[in-house]
């Protein structure tokens, strides 16, 4: 072999060496937050829904509370009405839900009640039911469903 072959193989080996270690210490992108909602239903004469955000094998639950529809034109502005929330959230199959009771008031923003957030491995359903009350409705929960597909 002669100088300038030596020399090339040894170039080309030195390159293939020097890459390799910034290819290893890339660090993993970090894991896409997919937010999903289920059906709205009516409870106590407002418009109410349950979301989920799955980040990974977390699922962090929350649900809505809003106006059934916009106001009639002229009328004047809902009263505020204090509502009675829970937010449940089970992993499907694995004990007793985890249950969170927090009294909100409504005026007529839309108002996010935050639940507890749940870890499971892949391939587990994690379920939330969202009731409101508001004497004299008692609560008809809506219940949203997530798998996670990691």
């Amino acid at each position: 072999m002669n100088r300038s072959a030596l020399l090339a193989a040894g170039a080309a080996g030195l390159a293939v060496l020097t890459a390799t270690p910034a290819l290893a210490a890339t660090p993993p992108a970090p894991a896409e937050t997919v937010t999903s909602c289920g059906a709205s239903g009516l409870q106590a004469g407002l418009a109410t829904r349950v979301c989920a955000e799955v980040t990974g094998t977390t699922v962090a639950f929350y649900g809505t509370v809003a106006l059934a529809g916009p106001p009639s034109p002229g009328s004047p502005a809902p009263t505020p009405k204090q509502l009675f929330t829970t937010l449940s959230v089970e992993v499907v199959g694995s004990g007793v839900p985890v249950t969170r009771d927090l009294p909100v008031v409504f005026t007529s923003s839309t108002v996010e009640v935050r639940g507890q957030s749940a870890s499971a491995p892949c391939g587990s359903t994690v379920r939330a039911a969202f009731g409101v009350a508001s004497f004299p409705w008692t609560a008809r929960p809506v219940v949203h469903e997530v798998t996670l597909t990691c």
